[in-house]
Order: C-alpha cells, then structure tokens, then sequence
C-alpha cells in the first residue's frame, strides 16, 4: 500500500521539522544567532491515467486524470536573516550590528570567516580577538597603556593615553556583506564561511550605503521568537501524529484483507 510509505515521508519530514525547531530554541540566548526553517516539497506523482491524453477516437480529452502522489521530501533548511534586539552589556568591547554586514574574522588556517557575534576580547598581545582567540578583521591592537577605548558607529577605534588630551584613532573596523547571506555555511561557534550560493564578500566601512552600524556596549540577541518556534512545534507534533496515524489506518486495512477466508 502507498500509504505505508507516503505516511513514512510525512513522519520523517516532520521529525526533521522539529529538530530544525528544537535548534531554534537550544539557541535563544545565543549572541547573533539566525533562526532557521524547514520547508518541504511533494515528491514525484504517478500518472495512472495522464490528463490531456485522448480518450477516444472522436478527439475528447481527458480532463484531470489520476496522479497520486508518492509522500513529501526536505526542499531546504534556511536561515532567516533577522535583526535581533540589543543587550546592553557595558563591555568596551562588546559590539553589535545594526543592519546589514559580518565583521571579518581570521581562522587560524588562514581562510576568513564572518560572524554577527561581536562579544570581543583583547589577547596578550592586545590584539582585538573572538572568544576562541581569533583575530578580528583588520587587526586592531590596543596599546598597553590605554586608558579608554571608543569605538564609533562607524567603527573607528580610538584609545585615550595619558599625557594625551586628545584621542589616537588606532584602526578602522569594516564590515562584509553578502547578495545572499542565506547562502552562508555555518561552521558552529557562531561563525560562517562564503560559498558559492553566499557570493563573495563586499568589504565596506559601516554607515556606508549598504552596511550597517556598530553599537559599543551591546550585543545582538538571537532572533529566535519563543513564542513562534512552540507554536511550530505544537503544528509539528500534530502532523507527526497525523502521519503515524496513516500508517496505522493502513496496517489495519492490510490485516483485515489477510484474514481474509
């Protein structure tokens, strides 16, 4: 029976369904994170009588035909890139984005990565680093004898010394931005990698047309609505059942024609 195996398709969709949900909310406090969402396609359709084929020798036309379908598959799990609220933390190096742009972040292989998680920290060498030490895009060192650490919304850094009464700009941070930020390649600790359906990076100074701003002091919230992912989870829970119950409809059927006499 087709319905044992398109109710099989309809439980696997939605138990993929709930994981992508489950992930949403084991991230709401996770700084910068994007909810993602499942979408799903019908699989491919039998025709057991094709419409539009002749039906007699007088030219009549068949007007709908028979297609049953063969179940559901996962069309793709994208990320919805969404501004998420800013959290005051008082941190000087703690950095938020206010619209469009990644800052830049250096692997230790060598290659870039791009994160929306500005929660920085300063190394030993006071060089400007992720919490996993990673040096943050262009390489903004802060000199030791510092006393106060401005960064503008267009991201120039300057630092207070003493004997000094005006402010030494020490770097320039930029940001990147994507065509399709969806098409990013998330590689866990709240960082991504370019790929060919992202397209390359555009570098750019924030406040300029097209990037955003920094924030000092904040950090951008996950943008996960709790209320929306239990709401979609409950949906999924229901057609889950829904499903097992096909599958227990047609198992019913198949023994009551094997006891058959």
């Amino acid at each position: 029976m087709r319905s044992l195996s398109i109710g099989a398709t309809g439980m696997l969709a939605q138990q993929l369904n709930v994981e992508v949900i489950s992930n949403n909310l084991a991230n709401l406090s996770t700084t910068g994170f994007k909810r993602q969402r499942a979408e799903f396609q019908d699989l491919l359709y039998e025709n057991l009588k094709r419409m539009g084929t002749s039906s007699s020798d007088a030219g009549t036309v068949i007007p709908s035909g028979i297609q049953l379908g063969t179940g559901v598959k996962t069309g793709s799990v994208y990320r919805i890139i969404g501004q998420g609220n800013m959290t005051m933390t008082e941190n000087t190096y703690d950095m938020a984005v206010q619209g469009r742009g990644y800052f830049r972040v250096e692997l230790p292989s060598g290659d870039e990565a791009y994160t929306r998680a500005g929660s920085f920290q300063l190394n030993g060498d006071g060089q400007l680093v992720t919490q996993d030490g990673y040096t943050v895009q262009p390489g903004i060192v802060i000199p030791q004898d510092a006393t106060e650490v401005s960064i503008s919304a267009s991201g120039e850094v300057a630092v207070s010394v003493p004997n000094q009464v005006t402010p030494q700009v020490v770097g320039q941070l930029d940001l990147a931005t994507f065509i399709n930020p969806a098409g990013l390649e998330a590689t866990g600790n709240n960082l991504f990698l370019e790929t060919p359906a992202s397209g390359t990076p555009t570098t750019g100074i924030p406040g300029d047309v097209g990037f955003g701003t920094l924030l000092q002091g904040f950090l951008e919230s996950s943008n996960v609505n709790p209320v929306q992912e239990i709401t979609n989870l409950i949906s999924a829970q229901r057609a889950y059942e829904l499903n097992s119950k096909v599958i227990t409809a047609s198992d019913e059927m198949l023994q009551t024609v094997s006891q058959l006499r």
